[in-house]
């Protein structure tokens, strides 16, 4: 067992590998009255490639996130009600480079891990179910990828972004992929990726590490080891398009601003994602003169925000919003970024700006069930600690920021989407 330290909090957490493979994380909050666990596993929708004891197989879009659906069915009822009979919160959810299950409860949290660990190791499909579900994910497909701008902007500006990357397809896939989803390749999916040495579980609150891996001694099935191998993506490093547009219902046009740059892993992506987000923030956060500016000349509104999109394969960093001038929004960026460029970093605000971050950083994770998910994110991602956020923070410098600056918010490398009214 290895025990993990926060060096600012001096909050712990103890990570072990159980003899399934499973990667486990336990922090044990006494003064707290629930306590949450998270399953999660490296399979998202980005993966569409792989290899699997050495046979090759395609996904249709959106095929983990239809597995995460049909997980919770089982021959005797579903997952859902049984959470709720043992008083019990739970939920799951796709995202581009994993799959998350997880529950909080008060109470009999003993017999809702052992049901979490229980019903994601079981697959149960079948094709009468998968018909039943595919007009559930049509649903989900039109109302939050078709009719909902505010979703349909991100992935817009992804779609010109993005040459062949899949990352520029939605989770939940579309509504001709869903229909190539079979139980074999859910089944094959299962195999491959929910192998216990591809998951971790990450639990938080008022528990024991003794009972978590009790329980986990019972439940996790020790299994013949499978070698998954997901093919790289290649992907070019210019955007695919400088513009995208469509129209939808809007009252006020809808803009994303987004640079594309090569992508890192592991602890670098880390670093450069809290370097990206910083740089933003600085360039046109709330509190910079370009925003203020943008603002007081009507340019944007209180929609607008920056952001980083990252993982192992992709990195960008992003502004989005309501403008009636979506173009100059565009222009004013990338004045300010060639301004920042040309002066480089003031160090105070810099510094100012981390102390921001450092603070929300600590208060993010000051419950059972965002601890967990702290954990869950770090262990994920491969990271040496959860409390890594912390511990970089304080390291990055305005040098690191300045050459993020020029190396990854290239004027050759933005893509403008803008949704306009019909």
């Amino acid at each position: 067992m290895n025990i993990l330290t926060d060096p600012v909090t001096g909050d712990r957490c103890m990570t072990v590998t159980h003899k399934s493979g499973l990667t486990v994380c336990i922090a044990e909050q006494p003064d707290f009255h629930t306590a949450s666990a998270l399953l999660g596993v490296r399979f998202g929708s980005v993966h569409r490639q792989f290899t699997a004891d050495g046979r090759s197989v395609s996904l249709p879009a959106g095929t983990a996130h239809f597995l995460e659906h049909k997980l919770y069915d089982s021959a005797d009822g579903d997952a859902v009600t049984k959470f709720t009979r043992l008083g019990a919160s739970d939920n799951a959810y796709t995202a581009f480079d994993r799959t998350v299950y997880y529950f909080s409860a008060q109470q009999r949290f003993a017999e809702a891990l052992a049901l979490l660990l229980d019903f994601v190791q079981r697959p149960y499909f079948t094709a009468e179910s998968l018909e039943k579900e595919r007009p559930i994910i049509a649903q989900e497909i039109h109302e939050y990828s078709l009719d909902s701008p505010e979703d349909r902007i991100f992935f817009l500006l992804l779609e010109g972004l993005f040459h062949r990357h899949p990352v520029r397809c939605d989770v939940a896939g579309t509504l001709r992929s869903i229909q190539d989803i079979t139980p074999e390749l859910l089944y094959q999916c299962h195999r491959a990726f929910y192998h216990p040495s591809n998951l971790v579980l990450c639990c938080a609150g008022n528990l024991t590490a003794e009972e978590v891996l009790e329980i986990a001694d019972r439940t996790v099935q020790i299994l013949p080891p499978v070698q998954t191998v997901t093919e790289p993506v290649r992907e070019p490093e210019t955007v695919f398009r400088q513009e995208v547009r469509e129209r939808m219902t809007v009252s006020k046009p809808q803009f994303a601003v987004g640079f594309k740059s090569p992508p890192v892993t592991g602890e670098a992506l880390l670093r450069q994602t809290l370097l990206g987000e910083l740089v933003l923030d600085y360039i046109a956060g709330p509190s910079s003169p370009c925003c203020q500016r943008m603002l007081s000349e009507g340019l944007i509104n209180d929609t607008f925000s920056v952001s980083a999109f990252t993982g192992e394969s992709w990195f960008v960093l992003m502004a989005e919003g309501e403008s009636d001038a979506p173009e100059a929004v565009r222009d004013a960026l990338t004045a300010e970024i060639a301004r920042v460029r040309r002066e480089g970093i003031d160090g105070e605000r810099f510094a100012a700006l981390k102390r921001a971050a450092y603070g929300d950083a600590i208060l993010s994770a000051n419950s059972p069930a965002a601890a967990a998910e702290a954990m869950t994110d770090a262990m994920l991602r491969r990271l040496s600690s959860p409390y890594a956020v912390t511990a970089l923070l304080p390291a990055l410098t305005a040098a690191e920021a300045e050459a993020l600056t020029a190396e990854r918010l290239r004027p050759d490398r933005v893509c403008l989407a803008v949704i306009d009214p019909c």
